[in-house]
Parts: structure tokens; C-alpha cells; sequence
């Protein structure tokens, strides 16, 4: 060997050999490499080794929304399905999942739950919990013995944000944490005749509409000597040292308020239903009649076109409450007594499933609502519903707390457990007409958002309260067969179905207005003389259906309860006992 080609051999090795170490290193220190299955230990309750792989302590925008939902379809197609089923006015896609077992059943038949949020746009969690449903569901699915039983009975449907134009804008353009409500149809909230042509003067160009404060020596407010952050008021005898001047912003058209006064008018997608419905000058919010908002009429004609859903679950924020109808006084005689025992019992538990929050009643608890998701999806389909405000002070601390954003607790948890990062900390700035005055106050992700630690933790809970809920729609049996010689060639035939679940097949409001058909219960295979249906198996009582009688028309299958049917039919033929039931499903024996 020469000595050119021992220096080339010797180099040769070197520059594998440092191949091999830049390799070793990005295997081990870099992103390349995932932990392998014998490096974890599942934790009780969690996927150990999911195949969507998600941080559930951040949040979303549409276009996250949309790989996030074509991820799940991508890695469970046997489980999930994507289509849009319509679109925002902005054009985005109102996307819908639909998880259930694909391989057990027809789909369409299964009883069914349906999911959504963000119907305002500054409720963004909801968008986050929904999916985390669909994600926790699939992923598993296979490891998870109720789940997959749950997913073999159920499907559930699935539409993270029914206002997607306004979750990007309240991300991406200046907003504080209440702002803005509504969608981004253009409506006139000055009354200048002009469309939406202001907005939110971000003064410091943080993204953040904080507030303002100026120096006043005869201010009513004055800075805790415990935390400069924070304002308190003085009493009446008390000189302040700042007046407070309300939301960041400029004074537009010199009238003395900022920001073009607020919205005069701005649209409110949960006064959009067709339930309950009043114009905008007895229910604020309201646009020009039900269902004018695209998101809401899509949300609409995706129920109508789907008579299986059973029960609803609708993500808002804030404050902790698991809420049911009415939202109006005048709609109390809607809720029967028999649907509110079954709304309690749900809600109860819901309770003890999410602590901090509170089962309660729009109109009694709260206020008078009209046009509201929820009373549209109870009153008009009959569907059994909530609506989750989710975020509590509860959770700052694990203690009852006040939801005043200037409250003594709220700057301890901000400063103790999020570092002082929810917080615009107070700064000076030259203000075009109120001279030197200072910007400060907590951001727009924070007092009505989870931070991220949270995030993921409270949507487990409240996702395990929407289980719970699609658990108990109705799981229908047929119990019993009985058969009885009559002689002549003749049988009596008796079947009890059961519903092993809460959730009857039609609520009374469905029962009072027949919003859906009865249960069908036939039997096919041999020669039907006669049906009926039994009142009272001890006394034999029967009301007969003369009209074809082999299919017996049933109004409805009590949650927890049953209902007893019996033909007369001819000859000694097998026979089918089938059951089709919209919103219970379809069983055969």
C-alpha cells in the first residue's frame, strides 16, 4: 500500500467515524428519535403510546383545527371520519368528526351524541376540549375495553369550532379577553352608516387591549402597596393617585369614548336559534331572524338531517357551570318533570365528575336567554342537552374563589404559578389625547381562557361528563321471548324490550310536539294475525294495532324501563323479532 493510499484510508475512517457520531448524536439528543415502548410505563387513564401525537396545553386556530381532526381520520380511519358541513361566512369549513366503531353497524343507526364550541369567539376552549374527545376516544380505543364497547353502541359527532372566522380573529387581531363576541359579519356598531371600519386601537402593538391609567391626584383608584399591579378603589374620604380610563384605544370621533363608543350593536350567535326566538330589542344579540348566521343554520340542517342524536353537549366559558334550559321563564312548562329527572341525575354526577362546577338553570341561576343553542336543540328536537362554562377560579387554587379579574387571588395565581406571564405589566405611553398616561392589565389568553397547564386536565373531566351523557342514550334489548300454543295452528308470541339506559327513546317534549316517529317493533318471517301492545303483562290488558300489524308502532321506551308487545301469528315458521329505533338504535333476535 502506498503511502497516498494509507492517507486516503486513514481519512476515509475518520469521516465515517464522525458520520456515525453526528448520527449518534441526533438519535439520541434530537427530535429524530421518539421514546421506544419499553421506555414508557403507562399512566392510568392515558394513551402510553399515542399515534397522533398532541400538546393539549396550547390552543388552536382553524387552519391547527384542520390537522389536528385530519391527523385523528389519517390514524384511525376504522374510527373516524371527517366531512364539513358547511361553511363559516368567511368560507372556512365547519369541520364535523364522527367517531364511532365503524366495523359494528350501520353508522347512521347508531344512537348518537353530538358535540361543538366556540359559538362565541372568545370562548375558545371549547374547540380544544371537543377535540380532545375525539383524540381521547380513538387513541383508546383499542386498550380500552368500555371505550370499545361504548364506540360499538354509540356514535358521536363532533364539531370543535361553529365560529371559526372569529376564533382567528380573536387570536390574531388586537382583542382583550371579551372581545369580540359575535362572528365577523359586518354590522354597523357605531351607526355611522361605515361597516366595521374601526376596531380595537392597539396602542402599543402587543396584540393586547389592556387598560389605561393615568396619574390624578384626586383619581379615585390607588395602587396596592402589595402589588403594583394591581388597583384598588379609595373610599370616600380617601384622596387616589390615578384615574382609570377604561380600554386601551384612541377617541375616534371625539365624543370622549374610546374606540368608537363599543359595539352599538353587535350580533350574538346564541340568540340565533330557532327556539324562543325575539328580536334584537327585547334580546339583545339577536340578528335579523333564526338561523340568518350561516355557522348556526349549517349546525342546523346537519341535526335535521340526523334524527339519532339523543343528546347534545355545547363548550362555552367561563365560570364553571353545567347548564340546562330553560333560558327563558316562559319556557319552564317545556321542561316535563320526567325530562328534568333525567337532566338531575346527569347534571348531578356531572358535578361530582368536574369539581368547581355547578349544575344549574339558565333562567333561574343566571339570566333570560331567547334563541339559544341550548333551548333549540331541547325544545325543537328534543334532544337532551347542556351547555359547559367552562374555566373556573375554582381551579386556581382548588378552592372557592371570585371571578373579579382585579381580585387579590387572581394576582397570587398569576404570580405563583404562571410566573407573572398572564400580565401586562403597567408602562408608560404618550396617548395622542390624554397625554402621559400608563398601559397595563391581564392579557386576552387569560381570566375567561385555561392557561396550559389546566387546559388538558379540565378537558378530561369535562369529557368524561360528555361519555358519561352519550353513555346513557339509549341502549335498547330485546329481554324476552315468550311463546304460547293457542291451538288451530295459532302462537302467541310476547317480546319485552328493555332500554338499559337513562336516556328514553323520545323526550316528552319529543313525545308532546312528535317531533320524531315511533319506535317500530315487528316481527318477520312468519304470517302476522294480529299485534298489539301489552299495557299490563299481570292483567293482560292490550290496546291491538289493526294497521299492519306485524310492525307495532310504539311512542316511546322508557330510559331504564321497558315495553312489552305481542303478535298472533300462523304456523310453526322461525321468525325475526327486529327493533328500529331513531334515537335508540336497531336490535334483532
Amino acid at each position: 500500500m502506498t503511502l497516498l493510499q494509507t492517507v486516503k484510508k486513514s481519512i476515509m475512517k475518520r469521516f465515517i467515524k464522525n458520520i456515525l457520531f453526528v448520527a449518534m448524536f441526533f438519535v439520541t439528543n434530537g427530535t429524530a428519535a421518539a421514546q421506544t415502548i419499553g421506555q414508557i410505563y403507562k399512566a392510568a387513564g392515558s394513551p402510553v403510546n399515542p399515534k397522533v401525537t398532541i400538546s393539549w396545553n396550547r390552543y388552536n386556530d382553524h387552519a391547527g383545527i384542520t390537522d389536528i381532526l385530519k391527523k385523528i381520520v389519517k390514524a384511525y380511519p376504522g374510527l373516524a371520519k371527517l366531512e364539513s358541513i358547511g361553511k363559516s361566512y368567511e368560507g372556512r369549513d365547519l369541520w364535523c368528526i364522527a367517531i364511532t366503531d365503524y366495523s359494528k353497524g350501520e353508522a347512521s343507526k347508531k344512537p348518537a351524541m353530538y358535540i361543538d364550541g366556540n359559538i362565541h369567539s372568545n370562548e375558545t376552549q371549547g374547540s380544544e376540549f371537543a377535540m380532545y374527545t375525539a383524540w381521547y376516544l380513538t387513541e383508546n380505543f383499542n386498550d380500552n375495553n368500555f371505550i370499545k364497547e361504548l364506540l360499538g353502541d354509540k356514535i358521536i359527532y363532533i364539531v370543535p369550532t361553529i365560529n371559526p372566522d372569529a376564533r382567528d380573529n380573536f387570536f390574531k387581531q388586537p382583542n382583550n379577553p371579551n372581545s369580540p363576541r359575535s362572528g365577523t359579519l359586518p354590522v354597523d356598531n357605531d351607526m355611522d352608516g361605515l361597516l366595521d371600519e374601526d376596531g380595537y386601537d392597539d396602542l402599543d402593538k402587543d396584540g393586547n387591549i389592556v387598560q389605561m391609567r393615568r396619574r390624578n391626584l384626586n383619581g379615585r383608584f390607588k395602587v396596592d402597596p402589595t402589588n403594583s399591579n394591581r388597583m384598588i378603589a379609595v373610599g370616600a374620604d380617601e384622596k387616589g393617585d390615578y384615574e382609570l380610563l377604561g380600554l386601551e384605544g384612541i377617541d375616534n370621533d371625539g365624543d370622549g369614548q374610546v374606540n368608537e363608543d363599543g359595539a352599538q350593536f353587535e350580533y350574538d350567535p346564541n340568540r340565533d336559534w330557532g327556539w324562543g326566538w325575539q328580536p334584537n330589542n327585547i334580546q339583545n344579540g339577536a340578528y335579523k331572524y333564526p338561523f340568518s348566521l350561516p355557522e348556526n343554520r349549517a349546525v342546523m340542517e346537519f341535526v335535521m338531517k340526523h334524527p339519532n342524536i339523543a343528546a347534545g353537549q355545547s363548550f362555552h366559558n367561563a365560570g364553571g357551570m353545567i347548564l340546562r334550559g330553560p333560558g327563558g321563564a316562559e319556557d319552564v312548562g317545556t321542561y316535563n318533570a320526567t325530562d328534568v329527572q333525567v337532566y338531575d341525575v346527569l347534571g348531578k354526577k356531572g358535578e361530582e365528575i368536574i369539581p368547581g362546577y355547578k349544575y344549574l338553570v339558565v333562567y333561574k341561576d343566571l339570566y333570560s336567554a331567547y334563541g339559544g343553542e341550548l333551548d333549540w336543540f331541547y325544545g325543537g328536537r328534543g334532544i337532551f342537552t347542556f351547555s359547559n362554562e367552562l374555566w373556573t377560579p375554582y381551579l386556581m387554587f382548588n378552592s372557592d374563589a371570585t371571578r373579579d379579574n382585579n381580585d387579590e387571588t387572581t394576582f397570587r395565581f398569576d404570580r405563583y404559578l404562571l410566573f407573572k406571564d398572564a400580565f401586562v405589566e403597567w408602562h408608560p405611553y404618550d396617548h395622542p389625547q390624554y397625554g402621559k398616561i400608563e398601559i397595563g392589565g391581564f392579557k386576552k389568553n387569560f381570566t375567561r381562557m385555561h392557561p396550559g397547564f389546566l387546559l388538558e386536565s379540565d378537558a378530561h373531566r369535562n369529557m368524561a361528563f360528555t361519555i358519561y351523557h352519550a353513555y346513557h342514550t339509549p341502549k335498547l334489548e330485546i329481554d324476552t321471548i315468550m311463546e304460547k300454543d293457542l291451538g288451530d295452528g295459532l302462537k302467541e308470541i310476547t317480546a319485552v324490550i328493555g332500554n338499559k339506559r337513562l336516556i328514553p327513546t323520545h323526550s316528552s317534549q319529543d313525545l308532546k310536539y312528535k317531533i320524531e316517529r315511533p319506535d317500530y317493533i315487528s316481527l318477520s318471517g312468519a304470517k302476522v294475525i294480529a299485534g298489539m301492545t301489552v299495557d299490563n303483562r299481570n292483567s293482560a290488558t292490550t290496546v291491538e294495532q289493526k294497521n299492519e300489524p306485524q310492525t307495532i308502532e310504539v311512542e316511546n321506551i322508557p330510559g331504564l324501563g321497558h315495553v312489552t308487545v305481542r303478535w298472533i301469528i300462523q304456523g310453526n315458521t322461525k321468525y325475526i323479532i327486529a327493533v328500529d329505533s331513531r334515537k335508540g338504535g336497531m336490535v334483532s333476535r
